[in-house]
């Protein structure tokens, strides 16, 4: 495998790191309705699981709500059950039409815990970021090793796998800065 290959590799899992954080960081509750809090809520219907999403529209129609209207209205109890038994702390309004979700205001408390998730969100992301670097730098030594790369190419492109980490590694830094100030400034 060529070093451009490996970097190009290593820099692509980098980034598929840096969208999972985003998307995980975005599924926390910040006291402004975001749909994106339902992504990981699946419901039963027609025998399988899929997402709300895939079975309902949902909208935001105030800053504190999110208002989710199924396709098929039969499956209003089975998505009410679904978000009752999540880990949201949301009690969903169902008028038989639709179902509303009412944010209540965070406390104090409750944005430093979340200010907590968040941060242990962040070391992950960071964390597998150095496990790339890792692995992309032993896949240059063991070409170097084995005389298919050489050594100051080797050199070089580490230096390149270090660059790479520390600008993914600030990109998470400011994910983490931007949703810790919309979680205690909101």
């Amino acid at each position: 495998m060529s070093t451009k290959e490996i970097l190009k590799d290593t820099e692509s899992h980098m980034k598929s790191t840096i969208q999972a954080t985003l998307h995980e960081s975005q599924k926390i509750r910040t006291g402004r309705a975001n749909a994106a809090i339902l992504d990981g809520i699946d419901v039963e219907c027609y025998g399988a699981r899929s997402p709300i999403a895939h079975v309902a529209n949902i909208s935001i129609p105030e800053s504190r709500q999110i208002l989710i209207q199924p396709y098929d209205r039969s499956l209003l109890k089975v998505i009410d059950t679904a978000i009752q038994k999540s880990d949201l702390g949301l009690t969903p309004n169902n008028d038989g039409q639709v179902i509303r979700l009412n944010l209540p205001s965070l406390t104090e408390e409750r944005r430093r815990d979340l200010v907590k998730v968040v941060r242990k969100i962040g070391e992950e992301g960071k964390i597998a970021l150095r496990n790339l670097r890792h692995k992309g730098i032993d896949r240059l030594k063991k070409g170097e090793k084995d005389g298919v790369i050489p050594e100051d190419e080797s050199k070089r492109c580490q230096d390149e796998i270090q660059k790479l980490t520390d600008r993914y590694t600030a990109e998470i830094d400011k994910i983490l800065k931007d949703k810790e100030d919309e979680i205690l400034h909101f």
